[in-house]
């Protein structure tokens, strides 16, 4: 492993997901910063820094995936400890962003806890945030600081081109994902198809019918999130029953709540292709989840930051 020579460049982790973080020191070639992460009998987070950071280019690397409030209140403690040590510049890297989807008022009197997330990242202490995937993209613009936002498709681009599928077709699983489908697509050199469906109810999806051609092909549907599994595992199931050959499932975040495993088990899906922004137990990885890493992409985008080069060019050609 090469190392990085810049001492000025410090990586922290709180507990979000530690193996991601030490794979990400691992590529840039540096060590995670001594720290501790408690919690008192009371459930009070505490966190130390526990070496100089006076003057240094910080990175947090904490994802807010469950529980969610615990790790994000580990983030802004951190944030904080970070900002009274003196930290030159604190850059969030959130591989996982914690109440995305809260992004907009969908009735009256709703919050938009997105927002609101964003202005506690801001005022405990963050100059920057890097992110993975984001729901919506329209969070950028919840920040008043820099956001660099990273995108998973080249990696599970890279990952099905391997695989030599036959006669591949994209299918996002609903309406509000075609972009996520076409990029995706793109980079297959594959066509796109849409399921429409109607959600009667939060975590409850109902298929409607399918968009585009599929008969005789192989489905590869493309979500940001896989959460319940309903969505994906009910758009199978149609595509199936449409004339799909074979389908397959990816998505950036693998949260996995509730029946999940047990929907991704049963549904008619050959694999299930995510990332590590969030990290799974070995009891959560059945046979059909291939787990991909980010750990290279957020540690290339980390030292472009670092070294005020373009994120962009990551996902140029």
């Amino acid at each position: 492993m090469a190392t990085y020579r810049d001492p000025m460049l410090k990586l922290f982790s709180a507990s979000g997901n530690l193996p991601l973080a030490e794979a990400i020191a691992d590529h840039i070639g540096c060590s995670l910063g001594a720290c501790e992460v408690s919690t008192f009998s009371d459930g009070e987070i505490w966190v130390r820094i526990d070496e100089s950071v006076r003057g240094c280019d910080v990175f947090v690397i904490q994802p807010t995936s469950a529980p969610v409030n615990d790790n994000l209140m580990q983030l802004l403690i951190m944030e904080d400890a970070l900002k009274r040590a003196s930290a030159a510049r604190i850059n969030v890297v959130m591989p996982y962003y914690g109440y995305a989807r809260q992004d907009r008022k969908a009735r009256a009197r709703d919050p938009i806890t997105a927002k609101l997330t964003a202005n506690l990242i801001e005022t405990a202490g963050a100059d920057r945030m890097i992110a993975m995937d984001l729901h919506a993209g329209q969070i950028q613009g919840f920040f008043n600081i820099p956001v660099d936002h990273l995108m998973a498709a080249p990696i599970l681009a890279e990952y099905f081109l391997s695989k030599h599928l036959p006669n591949p077709v994209v299918v996002s699983p609903d309406m509000g994902g075609v972009a996520r489908a076409r990029d995706l697509a793109e980079r297959l050199g594959a066509p796109i198809a849409i399921v429409d469906k109607r959600r009667p109810a939060p975590n409850v999806a109902e298929v409607m019918h399918v968009v585009g051609e599929i008969e005789g092909r192989t489905a590869i549907m493309v979500d940001d999130i896989i959460d319940t599994a309903g969505t994906i595992c009910e758009g199978a199931k149609a595509l199936i029953e449409n004339g799909a050959r074979k389908v397959y499932a990816c998505c950036t975040h693998p949260v996995l709540s509730g029946p999940a495993i047990r929907r991704l088990q049963e549904a008619p899906i050959e694999e299930v292709v995510v990332t590590d922004t969030i990290f799974l137990p070995p009891q959560r990885r059945i046979d059909k989840i291939q787990v991909l890493s980010v750990a290279a992409l957020i540690g290339d985008a980390i030292v472009r930051v670092h070294e005020n080069a373009s994120v962009s060019h990551l996902f140029e050609g």
